[in-house]
């Protein structure tokens, strides 16, 4: 990274310049020089690179430039000390010269190696459970579970007895007319003032308050509809970095096979050129098969890119340092078809699908908030109490106390306690509605799910038996090309379907693979299956 801090003093306007100096950040201190604008023409001009750690070409084009429009530098250590002498042609002595030239050598070495970490490899297993460590939505999911505990306390201390301990001192003046309501002969006109000081503990306990033993109940309800959540963010990321992985595989599977077909694309087009020297092919054939070579040269790069893109986004799910390269440490993998071991029944989904559990939380917690609004009509019992020591001095305070127990009883609440019953009926409607639409969903996804993995299994048997045979296709079409019974146009037909049939088999095995991540998923086992 880099960092550009411009101060401006009355004596110049100063560039700090802090992290490396190298590429697109190199440009960024140029764009910030041209961004001073007018303050460059009226001050002096400082590059300060004591917090410059490495420069590459780009930055020393960029320094010179900012040499030539008039800078000083300000440097420190051998890198910066060499690079700004050789930018202003103030050479340091030749002794210095070796010894700067090795410590460059040795910081390029280190910088490098920070700056190009070791390339991290990964199972699809150690990618999930990765994954499940420090994506940042199931880390939000987990702090939710928290919040909700902490809720939970708020909620239960509303159960349990309060105590605490009051202190005060205060001065006291009535007025006596205003007590009585007349004034009365013989007294002054008010009493006081004086000082009143107390000091004790006080506390209160509900008996009997069903509405707080209501609301302590949906608060637990509430933290288990949070670990549901969490199990569900845990699922779908386990799904997507489960997803972009196998997508990385048939990447990485089509590099193969492109580089499989590119190596005998040459070898054909070698054969057609030796067959053209020795006058038993003709011209036309050597350029079909060098057209032919640069096609499948064209795919690798192709597929190369692919490779590279899916793993990027791979990264991003696992959220790694941008810097961190990945590599898959299971490829050959791909091409197993590994069965589905796992429940896959309607019955199992709707009991481990984390949605169904949160939703069913949720209608809990929602049944319990209804009840909490009809217990309000029922009384509420609380005791509540005070000792303190009082009196006008330290010296004279005696003990005094008050203890109080209260009965609420509702009468009339003006259609709240109805209304807000009502609503909570309401609001277990719509839950209603939505567990009905969840479970169809869920069910049809399981179907769905399981017949795309049969079906899936079958392209696979297809898509092997014809590699087999496009292999056998190409190698009697090379024969017969070699004995001069035929052209390459057998051979170039050949080598399509053998592409085809590549592209085929790795289109079925990747269908296979994601199909059985598609039913794990509808069944709600994906942690279990791909993380333990």
């Amino acid at each position: 990274m880099l960092k550009i801090t411009i101060h401006d003093s009355p004596a110049a306007l100063t560039f700090q310049v802090e992290g490396k100096l190298i590429g697109a950040w190199a440009r960024e201190l140029e764009e910030a020089w041209k961004s001073a604008g007018t303050l460059r023409d009226r001050k002096a001009l400082v590059v300060d690179l004591t917090e410059t750690l490495f420069i590459d070409e780009e930055g020393k084009r960029v320094l010179t430039q900012l040499f030539r429009e008039g800078a000083f530098f300000r440097a420190s250590g051998p890198l910066t000390d060499s690079i700004v002498a050789e930018i202003t042609g103030k050479r340091s002595r030749p002794w210095r010269g070796i010894l700067t030239q090795s410590l460059l050598l040795l910081l390029a070495v280190g910088v490098a190696r920070a700056a190009d970490p070791e390339p991290l490899r990964l199972t699809l297993r150690d990618a999930v459970q990765l994954a499940l460590k420090q994506n940042p939505q199931v880390q939000i999911a987990n702090l939710n579970i928290a919040e909700n505990q902490e809720f939970q306390n708020i909620a239960r201390s509303g159960l349990l007895p309060q105590v605490n301990l009051n202190g005060s001192e205060l001065v006291r003046r009535s007025n006596l007319e205003a007590l009585f309501g007349q004034r009365i002969q013989g007294f002054p006109g008010h009493i006081g003032p004086f000082w009143v000081m107390q000091a004790g503990p006080g506390g209160s306990v509900p008996l009997f308050d069903l509405t707080a033993w209501r609301r302590w109940q949906a608060s637990k309800e509430n933290v288990t509809g949070a670990r549901a959540q969490s199990l569900t963010a845990r699922e779908e990321n386990a799904q997507l970095v489960v997803s972009q992985y196998l997508g990385s595989l048939r990447a990485a599977a089509d590099i193969k096979a492109a580089q499989s077909r590119a190596d005998l694309a040459k070898a054909l087009l070698d054969q057609a050129t030796d067959l053209q020297k020795n006058g038993a092919g003709t011209a036309i054939d050597s350029l079909r098969a060098h057209v032919q070579y640069q096609n499948e040269r064209q795919r690798l790069i192709d597929s190369q890119t692919q490779l590279k893109t899916t793993l990027f986004g791979l990264a991003r799910l696992l959220n790694i340092d941008p810097h961190q390269s990945v590599e898959l440490a299971d490829e050959s993998e791909f091409f197993r078809t590994q069965e589905y071991t796992a429940d896959e029944t309607i019955e199992r989904a709707f009991a481990e699908r984390p949605e169904m559990k949160a939703l069913a939380s949720q209608i809990r917690a929602q049944e319990l908030q209804r009840k909490e609004a009809e217990d309000q009509r029922l009384p509420r019992l609380s005791l509540t109490g005070s000792w303190t020591l009082q009196g006008l001095t330290p010296t004279s305070m005696i003990p005094s106390y008050d203890y109080e127990a209260s009965l609420q009883v509702p009468l009339f609440t003006s259609g709240r306690i109805k209304g807000q019953t009502a609503a909570a009926d309401i609001e277990l409607k719509k839950l209603a509605q939505q567990q009905s639409e969840l479970r169809n969903r869920i069910a049809l996804e399981v179907k769905t799910a399981v017949a795309q993995l049969e079906s899936a299994r079958s392209e696979v048997e297809v898509a092997n038996q014809g590699i087999d045979l496009a292999q056998q296709e190409v190698t009697q079409a090379r024969d017969r090309f070699q004995a001069g019974v035929a052209n390459n146009i057998e051979v170039v037909t050949a080598q399509d379907e053998l592409a085809r049939a590549n592209d085929n088999q790795i289109g079925a095995l990747y269908r296979y693979n994601q199909a059985r991540a598609d039913v794990a998923h509808a069944t709600g086992q994906m942690e279990s299956l791909y993380a333990k």
